[in-house]
């Protein structure tokens, strides 16, 4: 969902962008964090503002911290609660969360100057436009601001962002494909059910799930995959109704890599009573609890929250002058994590445990700290 989720972009057709980048993250290169701390993710001293680890942030009282994704989106929600989180943990002196950008970059920017005025400094964005989004984070750093780019980097090498701290999306698909196959049986007929076709996240996510099948060697047959279908759920269940009715009972598998499809393919299956597997992404309530059910074989889960909470925490470090990068617009994956019925009620601790490694791999690795 969530153009580049690098996404995210406008509204209709702009949403149908944004919204595919949204639910997906990007990362142009995933980066290898260092060995996992015990503990979960954010168990620090919220009284003094200490971080868990090797690097403690002195003073985080005159950091204010905006997240700004470009629009409302259902990803975006655990925003709020890493945010909050890492403010009380680490002490900082102001947290918001703004998602009317509408997708549309110019009311984006429009937001973020009005906070800078409000006299917030450090700043979590989703940009609208990929290609467009640099321009942003220069005009932000030329201020003075620590800037991170979260849950999509900006199109093409270059990232103008302190760093980008997104899904490595390609890897996220594979991931949701080979759980698919393997609730398959490993043989039969798999379709992949994803977001807008230009996105070039969407494009990522399609060799993603290539790379899973050719691994198969001919066992799985991989239907072509059905895009543009991430706008609402309305436009991704009449998808799913049609695809079924036209060809449900030749599939096997479906693999969706955006979050209106893996809803509306958990509910079109078990309405249509097909054997189906079915695997989604993201932790939506309803495909939990299909999980639990046996109705959806296993979902992908992203890190949003963690995406909040650790970047505000390093925005908070470079914000206050304790630390630089020692790599500026490094770019990392804040992880992905499959969920089946075994691991339903325990996953997050897994991804409570990444983030916690994340947070790690930046103190021990790649910044620079007086």
């Amino acid at each position: 969902m969530i153009a580049k989720i690098r996404v995210r972009n406008v509204l209709v057709p702009v949403v149908a962008v944004t919204m595919a980048a949204a639910l997906a993250s990007c990362s142009t290169k995933t980066e290898t964090a260092a060995p996992a701390a015990s503990g979960s993710a954010g168990a620090t001293s919220a009284s003094s503002g200490a971080a868990s680890g090797p690097l403690t942030l002195k003073n985080g009282s005159a950091i204010k911290v905006a997240l700004v994704p470009g629009g409302a989106h259902p990803y975006f929600q655990p925003w709020k609660t890493g945010g909050e989180k890492a403010k009380a943990d680490f002490g900082l002196g102001g947290m918001t969360f703004n998602e009317t950008g509408e997708w549309d970059q110019a009311k984006q920017n429009n937001i973020l100057n009005s906070l800078a005025a409000q006299g917030y400094n450090a700043f979590g964005i989703f940009g609208v436009s990929p290609t467009d989004i640099n321009t942003t984070f220069a005009d932000l750093k030329g201020k003075g601001f620590a800037v991170v780019s979260l849950a999509s980097c900006p199109a093409g090498d270059v990232n103008k962002a302190d760093f980008c701290l997104s899904t490595d999306v390609g890897l996220a698909a594979e991931k949701a494909a080979k759980a698919a196959i393997e609730a398959m049986g490993g043989k039969g007929t798999l379709v992949h059910l994803t977001g807008n076709n230009v996105d070039s996240n969407t494009q990522r996510r399609i060799k993603g799930v290539e790379k899973a099948v050719a691994a198969t060697n001919g066992a799985v047959t991989l239907l072509a995959p059905v895009t543009d279908i991430d706008k609402d759920l309305q436009t991704a269940q009449k998808a799913v109704a049609d695809l079924l009715a036209a060809q449900g009972s030749k599939i096997t598998g479906i693999v969706t890599t955006a979050y209106n499809p893996a809803v509306a393919a958990a509910e079109g299956v078990t309405k249509a009573k097909l054997p189906i597997k079915v695997v989604a992404i993201d932790d939506d309530k309803t495909i939990l609890e299909a999980i639990k059910t046996g109705g959806v074989a296993a979902t992908v889960a992203q890190n949003p929250a963690g995406q909040a909470y650790v970047g505000s925490w390093v925005l908070a470090l470079l914000g206050s002058k304790q630390c630089t990068m020692k790599e500026p617009g490094k770019i990392l994956d804040s992880g992905s994590f499959v969920v089946t019925k075994a691991n339903v009620d325990t996953y997050d601790a897994e991804r409570q445990a990444e983030s916690e490694k994340i947070k790690n791999a930046f103190a021990t690795e790649y910044l620079s700290c007086s």
